[in-house]
């Protein structure tokens, strides 16, 4: 089948068209850089906020869109497209969902309120309200054609430019006193890019419509650190640190990527039975750690970002000052 996918050369959308290609899928990539890679695919290069002419002539069987932030961006793919597109794959995310009081919510629970009308810059505070509104806009656009929903929680794994798991697997392989952040007890939830991505293509491929929370089954942020240490297997000693503490010392989800602060998260315990009923399935998570180390190794100048991770000299710091306050 012809799948166009908008991105697709970076991590979650990379995942989407290796596996596309893998299955022998015709596959377009509409992106901004040219690029060696997915020499496979067909690159339509152009700014998806500016000029799509590029896709005035194609038709597709399935439209996958991976990088809509604002609700604009999705109006205009279906105006540059009209029933061109074929059956549409939205990527959201689990930020959409109103916070919940308990683990186990699934794809109905309430969601956020839309931002204020004309709100386009994306923040930590508004990315989930703005998706919503990408939601919506999605659903009026695609109603007659077919539309899929898929919230993912954490992406993990290798190609992750956005550094946060590349972080603590490459901490872990440091070796030494390492800080577990606490609560070890909050809950935990990611999911594999290439996961993902073959199951999102299986979506497409059968246009099954609906709303799917992508991740894992929850675990505890203190398994998932333990569980990456233990298959990195370097000589480290896990010392818990109290989550108001380290609050308190100026540490937040920057410093120690994925952590919640110290504040449990039930986005982070969202079911994921809907997702695996339509046929997503996991690869083991030792593969996802040991690929995700193989690859931040090979690749430290995309594997670290400034502003990502805690020095280890502020890490050393830190734990000595919770050892005098224990």
């Amino acid at each position: 089948m012809r799948i166009l996918i908008i991105g697709g050369t970076r991590f979650v959308g990379y995942a989407m068209a290796e596996s596309a290609l893998g299955a022998g899928h015709d596959v377009t990539l509409l992106h901004r850089t040219a690029t060696d890679e997915l020499p496979g695919a067909t690159h339509l290069l152009a700014n998806r906020d500016g000029d799509l002419a590029v896709l005035a002539d194609g038709r597709w069987d399935a439209t996958i869109d991976v990088c809509a932030y604002v609700p604009e961006q999705v109006a205009t793919i279906h105006d540059a497209l009209g029933d061109r597109g074929g059956h549409h794959v939205f990527v959201s995310t689990v930020s959409v969902y109103a916070d919940q009081d308990a683990p186990g919510a699934d794809e109905d629970a309430p969601l956020l309120p839309e931002p204020a009308p004309g709100t386009n810059e994306v923040t930590n505070q508004t990315y989930g309200p703005l998706k919503v509104a990408c939601e919506r806009v999605a659903r009026e656009r695609w109603a007659d054609t077919g539309l899929t929903i898929v919230r993912p929680t954490y992406v993990v794994g290798p190609r992750d430019l956005t550094t946060r798991y590349p972080w603590w697997v490459l901490r872990a392989a440091r070796g030494g006193r390492m800080i577990l952040p606490g609560p070890a007890d909050a809950p935990m939830q990611c999911i594999d890019a290439r996961d993902m991505g073959a199951w999102t293509v299986r979506l497409a491929e059968d246009r099954i419509a609906g709303v799917f929370t992508a991740a894992r089954p929850a675990t505890t942020f203190g398994r998932f650190v333990a569980d990456t240490v233990d298959v990195v297997g370097r000589d480290v000693e896990l010392v818990s640190v109290d989550g108001a503490f380290l609050t308190e010392q100026g540490i937040d989800g920057a410093d120690l990527p994925l952590w919640s602060e110290g504040v449990p998260d039930q986005l982070l315990a969202m079911s994921t039975a809907r997702a695996e009923a339509s046929g997503l399935t996991h690869r083991a998570f030792e593969e996802t750690v040991r690929d995700t180390l193989a690859w931040a190794l090979a690749h430290p100048d995309q594997a670290v970002r400034d502003g990502v991770g805690l020095a280890a000299e502020r890490e050393q710091e830190l734990l000595a000052l919770a050892g005098q306050t224990a």
